[in-house]
C-alpha cells in the first residue's frame, strides 16, 4: 500500500498556510439539535456535475450509511465554475440549501458566511484523524467547518503517453522546453494544448498551477498579495503565470474553437490523441478513469514547468469538503452522516469507486497499489517536499471574475498586463467586501 499521509504534513505546513470541487429538499430555517426519528429521516446532499466517480463514490458511502443508521440520502447536482458558486450562495441565502453540501476549501468558503451558514465541526471527535493541512483549509476564524471529500489535487498538466513517445518527447522541466514540445506536437498536426473555455473555470488552471514558481521567486508574495502591499500586475513573479497563458494562445498551440469546446470533449481529445496535454487539476483523472477506463494508464501528469529545472514542483490544491448546512432540520444526523464518511471503512468504499487523485487527507490513509500512474508520476514530489499550496489555501482573496479574466488573456483578447490589472480590481471589491486590513 502507498502511505503519503506523514510527508504530506510536511510538504504543506512548510508553505505555512496550505481544489472546485464538486444536489433535494431544502432545510428549515431553524435547525434541530435532536432530528427527527431516524428511521424516517431522509438526508439531501448538493454536489456539482463534474465528477461522476465522485457521485458514484457518494452513493456508495450513502447506501452503507442508510444499512448501519437507516437513514436515507438524496443526491442532487449544480453546475460548476462561478454559475455553480452564485447558485450555492443564492441558496444559502433563502435558506433553499440542501443538508449536506459539497464544495471547495480555501479561499471560497470564506464568501459564505460560514458562521452564518454552516455548522461549526471544531470539536467533533473525528477532527484528529484529518489532517492539520487539511484543516487549515477549512478554518475561518479558528473554526473548523468541513470534512475531506478524497485526496489533495496537483495542478499542472495531463499528457498523452503514446504521443509523447511517438514523437519523441521528454517531460519538460521548463517553460522553454514545454514550449519546444509544444512546437513539435503542431508540426506533427495535433493540438499541442486542449483548450476547454466553454466551461470557464478550465482557463484558470495554466494561471493557477504555476503558483509554485511564484513562491520560488517571491516567497512572501501570498502575504503581501493579502495585505495589499503587491499586485499581480505589479509582481514579475505573478505576472508571469499571465504571460505563460497569453504565450499557449499567441503561438497558436490550442485547438482553434477553444471557446466551444467543453471539459468533457477535452478529456475526450486527451485520450484519443488529438490533443496531447491538457492543463488540469488531478481530480480529472477520476473522470477518465470513469468515462474511458481502457486508457487512463495511458495518461501521465507532470508540474508546469517555471524557468528554471532547479526549481521544479506541483501546485497542490486542498480536497473539496462536505459542510453542514446550519438550518437544517437533521444537523444531527447530518453530524453522524460526516462522522461515517471519515471512518476508515467509508474512506476506503469512497475510493473503490472514485479512485484517489493525489495523497489522502486522512492520517495513515493507503493509497491502493493500482493508484492511477499520474498520481504515481507526482507522488514523488509530494515525498520530496517539492509542492506547494495554490494560492487560494495561503490567501483569503480569489476573485470571482478570475475564470472570465484568465479566458479573455488565454483567448488572446486582452494582453497579460491587462488581465492582470483587472484581476487587481476584482480582488480589491473582495478585500474589502471581507473587511481585509490594509485595504
Amino acid at each position: 500500500m502507498l502511505k503519503t499521509g506523514n510527508k504530506i504534513l510536511s510538504v504543506v505546513c512548510s508553505a505555512a498556510l496550505f481544489t472546485g470541487i464538486l444536489a433535494g429538499c431544502s432545510g428549515s430555517k431553524e435547525s434541530s439539535s435532536n432530528g427527527s426519528d431516524s428511521k424516517e429521516t431522509t438526508l439531501t446532499l448538493l454536489m456539482d456535475n463534474q465528477s461522476p466517480a465522485t457521485m458514484d463514490g457518494f452513493k456508495a458511502v450513502a447506501a452503507e450509511f442508510e444499512k448501519k443508521y437507516h437513514i436515507k440520502t438524496e443526491i442532487e447536482t449544480r453546475p460548476g465554475g462561478s454559475e455553480g458558486d452564485n447558485l450555492v450562495k443564492t441558496r444559502l441565502s433563502t435558506g433553499d440549501m440542501t443538508d449536506l453540501m459539497a464544495y471547495n476549501s480555501g479561499s471560497l468558503l470564506q464568501a459564505l458566511n460560514p458562521e452564518k451558514n454552516l455548522v461549526d465541526l471544531t470539536n467533533e471527535s473525528y477532527m484528529n484523524t484529518i489532517l492539520d493541512t487539511f484543516k487549515t483549509a477549512v478554518t475561518v476564524d479558528k473554526k473548523v467547518y468541513g470534512i475531506p471529500v478524497g485526496g489533495f489535487s496537483a495542478g499542472g498538466w495531463l499528457y498523452n503517453k503514446k504521443v509523447y513517445q511517438e514523437l519523441g518527447l521528454s517531460v519538460p522541466k521548463t517553460w522553454d522546453e514545454l514550449m519546444a514540445n509544444n512546437e513539435k506536437i503542431k508540426a506533427a498536426g495535433k493540438t499541442a494544448v486542449i483548450g476547454t473555455y466553454k466551461d470557464t473555470w478550465t482557463s484558470q488552471v495554466i494561471m493557477l498551477a504555476d503558483n509554485y514558481n511564484v513562491l520560488a521567486e517571491d516567497p512572501s508574495f501570498p502575504d503581501d498579495f493579502t495585505a495589499n502591499k503587491a499586485k499581480m500586475a505589479t509582481t514579475p513573479a505573478a505576472l508571469r503565470s499571465f504571460e505563460k497563458l497569453a504565450e499557449i494562445y499567441k503561438k497558436g498551440y490550442m485547438n482553434k474553437d477553444f471557446n466551444s469546446t467543453g471539459y468533457d470533449a477535452g478529456l475526450k481529445m486527451l485520450v484519443d490523441g488529438t490533443g496531447v496535454q491538457y492543463p488540469m487539476i488531478s481530480f480529472a483523472l477520476a473522470n477518465i478513469a470513469t468515462l474511458y477506463p481502457d486508457q487512463i494508464d495511458n495518461i501521465g501528469f507532470f508540474p508546469q514547468p517555471g524557468d528554471s529545472a532547479d526549481k521544479n514542483g506541483i501546485t497542490a490544491w486542498a480536497p473539496g469538503a462536505i459542510y453542514i448546512n446550519k438550518a437544517s432540520e437533521h444537523v444531527k444526523e447530518a453530524k453522524k452522516w460526516a462522522e461515517f464518511f471519515v471512518t476508515p471503512e467509508a474512506v476506503q468504499l469512497f475510493m473503490s469507486k472514485s479512485a484517489p487523485t493525489g495523497p489522502a487527507a486522512i492520517k495513515d490513509a493507503n493509497l491502493p497499489d493500482n493508484v492511477y500512474g499520474a498520481v504515481k508520476d507526482m507522488l514523488p514530489y509530494f515525498n520530496e517536499d517539492k509542492t506547494a499550496p495554490a494560492l487560494e489555501f495561503l490567501s483569503p482573496l480569489k476573485g470571482p471574475n478570475l475564470p472570465q479574466i484568465t479566458s479573455q488573456v488565454g483567448g488572446g483578447m486582452v494582453s497579460a498586463k491587462e488581465g492582470a490589472k483587472s484581476y487587481d480590481q476584482d480582488v480589491e471589491k473582495q478585500a474589502k467586501q471581507l473587511g481585509l486590513k490594509g485595504w
